[in-house]
Order: structure tokens, then sequence, then C-alpha cells
């Protein structure tokens, strides 16, 4: 059995959420960790693991990543990580997968499923084996309890509901 680390310095958590309804707010989280065991080279057996740090949240903006941490949102004084766990890899086609995995946010856990594109292997000019997977999908902010919302006086959405994400992550395979 192969075991795959995350590539903090090559990886990157992205996410998107529709502010006033006309335009996205993006953000990430800068300190991360994932795993993933596989022993078949195409990763149909992989199991994978990941975590975020709440209080790494940034929108480039600092009084939003305030609200964004309070428990308005992620109460990540209570809640200081959200994770998937449980995660597998279900070959579409070519090399397009399904991620399906349990996502934990606050004190939520929902099956998701995300689309997948593995871009490949290669090695570095250390020695180093990693592999590259591009990873998109959306999840309903409100199921996993970021409930807060607002509507201006011309009757706007402040936050949709929908959250965009994107994960771009290279594994370093360990040896």
């Amino acid at each position: 059995m192969a075991t795959f680390k995350i590539d903090a310095a090559h990886s990157e958590i992205t996410f998107k959420v529709k502010h006033l309804m006309i335009t996205n707010v993006t953000g990430n989280f800068t300190k991360f960790d994932a795993s993933m065991e596989s022993e078949a080279a195409d990763f149909t057996d992989a199991k994978i693991s990941f975590e975020a740090d709440v209080n790494s949240i940034s929108t480039n903006n600092e009084q939003r990543d305030g609200h964004l941490k309070s428990d308005d949102f992620f109460s990540a004084e209570k809640f200081p990580t959200l994770s998937l766990n449980n995660g597998t890899l279900k070959l579409v086609s070519g090399t397009d997968y399904k991620l399906v995995g349990d996502l934990t946010i606050r004190d939520v856990t929902k099956q998701v499923e995300f689309d997948v594109e593995y871009g490949g292997t290669a090695t570095d000019p250390y020695g180093q084996v990693k592999s590259g997977f591009e990873i998109n999908g959306k999840i309903s902010r409100k199921e996993f309890g970021l409930t807060w919302g607002a509507v201006t006086e011309a009757g706007n959405v402040m936050v949709s509901d929908d959250v965009k994400l994107a994960l771009n992550v290279q594994m370093i395979k360990q040896a």
C-alpha cells in the first residue's frame, strides 16, 4: 500500500460564494493536510482524508474573515477544523473521477460528491513522485449549520447558500 501526503506548497484549497447575488467572494484556507493510501496505479482503491484549519481562512478582508470564524458561520473556537473522511475515488472515464466522502463542518457530517480530474503523475527534480488532482464541487452552507443570512433593503440576499469549492492538489508518494 502506497501512502501519499499533500504537498501544501503546490496545493490550494479555495471557495467562492455569491455576495449580493451579483459577484463572487473568493477565499481559501492556508493551513491544511491530506493523506491518501492506494495500491492501484489508477487510484481506484484510494482511501482519502483531508483537514483544514478554520482559523486559516482568508478572503483578503480581516473583518470578513473574523465574521466567518464567528458563531454566525464556522464557529472556529468550538469547531477549529473542517474535515473529509472515508474519501474514495470512483473512476468515471479516462482521467475523470468522483470523490465521495463524509464532510464535517461544525458538528454536521454529510456525504458529499465532487468531480475530480486526475492530472497525472511525475517525478520532481528531487526524486519525489507526485500525483496531481483538480477537485471541484458545490455544497449548501446551510446544510452544514452555516445559516447566517441577511437581506438588503432592496431585497438582495447578502450571501448565497451555494458554496463552490475548487481544490488543486499535489500528493507526494511517501518512501
